[in-house]
């Protein structure tokens, strides 16, 4: 093991052990080091890697803290092991997005705010306006997709389900796009399925959410089998926000 390595491990130990806590500042350079049984360079150089990470964050002037250790911000580079299976994954990426959005879409149905089940009818109402509407914003469409999603897994109550969804589904942009742009009545049946999710969601049928979900779902996969390569595809729009 790297001395750098070690710095790692050790912080993340400090921090396991409840020595360091969401928000703490690190102690100084001189007595971290000594702390850790380092020298300042390989100091440096985890503190770089564990910022990185999303564990630590360096404020100039003020010092290193540890970040409020979000789970979605931790799991994030999850994404990078899709990234790097190269071409011809899209339909396996989805197939693990199923099986983590059918789960969280069972939870949720017995835990979503009646308030969260207005905010995803208010996108839902939008999403309405938007496929009756030539020439369809496509881009506006898949915001609308990713946040309504998004609202489902933040109340299944498991921030690692929901983190691990989040990893995902950021990767799924492109082809999401893709069926919009290409699949005739791809937009339509979309919302229609989103709005019987939802009809699922208000009357906290468990089943009927899962297995709505999962119908939505294995229809996205089924059309990502024509998905071309990058070269061929559109450009992903600008992740939804909220």
């Amino acid at each position: 093991m790297s001395r750098t390595e070690e710095v790692v491990d050790g912080i993340k130990r400090m921090i396991r052990e409840g020595r360091l806590r969401p928000g703490d500042r690190l102690p100084i350079e001189k007595d971290l080091a000594e702390a850790l049984g380092v020298s300042r360079g390989p100091l440096r150089e985890g503190v770089s890697a564990l910022s990185i990470l999303g564990i630590l964050n360096t404020r100039r002037g003020d010092g290193t803290y540890v970040t409020n250790l979000d789970v979605t911000r931790l799991l994030a580079p999850m994404g990078f092991v899709v990234d790097i299976q190269g071409d011809g994954t899209a339909v396996n990426t989805h197939a693990v997005r199923r099986v983590l959005e059918c789960e969280a879409a069972r939870l949720a149905a017995t835990r979503i705010t009646d308030e969260a089940l207005d905010e995803a009818g208010e996108l839902l109402d939008e999403a309405a306006l938007v496929v009756g509407r030539m020439p369809q914003d496509h881009e506006r469409l898949i915001e609308i997709d990713i946040a309504f999603h998004r609202i489902i897994a933040s109340h299944s109550d498991n921030p690692v389900l929901a983190g691990l969804i989040e990893a995902f589904a950021g990767r799924t942009v492109r082809g999401r796009l893709w069926r919009s742009l290409h699949e005739e009545g791809a937009d339509l049946r979309t919302h229609e399925e989103h709005v019987a999710i939802l009809e699922g969601l208000r009357t906290r049928d468990s089943e009927t959410v899962r297995i709505r979900m999962a119908n939505h779902l294995v229809g996205v996969e089924q059309s990502l089998r024509d998905l071309p390569d990058d070269g061929d595809a559109p450009a992903e729009p600008p992740p939804a926000g909220g």
